[in-house]
């Protein structure tokens, strides 16, 4: 029979607040928030997603399950709060930004939008305590996800994840083979960091052919080369005049609700370079983690 252990120690406590920020942030939204958008949809599922996750955690943690769960818990845990605080990152971004910008302070839906979108900060600061304290610290003996590079897997698959957001529309891509390649670098970068993430978690990297380290550090110089490809491609075939692109702002752009193709085209041009930048930090650890450590 599973015995309850109580902890005391500041990772519990980090992970409870974060839970009861996160389940605030959600049920806030839900009774009164008065959101249709299919952005509000977007930040109550990061709000759930982010609660449920953390609950499965603590209880495993406090019924002493760890061994039986069949994940490595030395990955697992970390992985899902760094995942979690992007998650309620984008959302405390987002939200005011769609909800609580322009709306009417009469409404009695306003305070509910303010009261969520605090509470989705202070679970975003809760989530970047449990990464903080979780971290592998220098010698210690720890999880691949919990070191800098794994960390860094858990940025690019979401950063990738956002860029597929924007890029939802074919037009956005199929008006040249040079931006197809874009698509495929996105693609196969995220496919391969998101394996990466779950031959981890469920400790599988010793069922490879080839030592995991160098895997690592190949796989990270690949995609650094990729991504600079991709930096410099996108932004040529969809702002160069030349190229039937549009370097300016339309002006019909004021009259959307959110963001128009426009914007979506610019996004999709930061966060490239932002994956770019990523994938060169880990290329960097990677080495380091080959060089000096094997």
């Amino acid at each position: 029979m599973p015995i309850v252990v109580v902890h005391s120690n500041p990772l519990f406590w980090v992970r409870l607040f974060a839970m009861v920020f996160s389940c605030v942030a959600f049920a806030v939204t839900v009774h009164g928030a008065n959101v249709g958008h299919g952005t509000g949809d977007w930040c109550v599922f990061c709000w759930a997603f982010s609660f449920a996750g953390t609950l499965l955690v603590l209880l495993v943690e406090l019924f002493g399950l760890q061994t039986r769960a069949p994940v490595s818990w030395k990955n697992f845990p970390i992985t899902f709060a760094c995942y979690a605080s992007l998650l309620c990152l984008s959302a405390s971004i987002m939200f005011p930004l769609f909800f609580v910008k322009g709306s009417d302070k009469n409404q009695s839906s306003h305070d509910y939008r303010i009261v969520a979108t605090v509470f989705s900060c202070l679970a975003t600061i809760a989530y970047i305590s449990e990464v903080s304290i979780s971290k592998a610290r220098p010698g210690e003996v720890a999880g691949y996800m919990a070191t800098a590079p794994g960390l860094l897997k858990v940025c690019e698959t979401f950063v990738a994840c956002v860029i597929f957001v924007f890029i939802t529309n074919p037009d956005s891509y199929q008006s040249h083979a040079a931006l197809k390649w874009c698509l495929a670098v996105y693609c196969i970068c995220f496919i391969l960091s998101a394996a990466i993430i779950v031959l981890c978690i469920c400790e599988c990297t010793g069922c490879l052919p080839f030592p995991f380290p160098r895997f690592l550090s190949g796989y990270a110089l690949l995609a650094v080369i990729m991504y600079l490809s991709a930096t410099i491609i996108w932004p040529i075939f969809k702002f160069d005049s030349k190229h039937g692109g549009t370097s300016s702002r339309p002006s019909i752009c004021r009259s959307y609700f959110g963001l128009c193709p426009w914007d979506k085209v610019m996004a999709v041009a930061v966060l490239t370079a932002v994956n770019f930048v990523l994938y060169l930090a880990d290329l960097i650890y990677s080495a380091r983690l080959v060089f000096i450590t094997v």
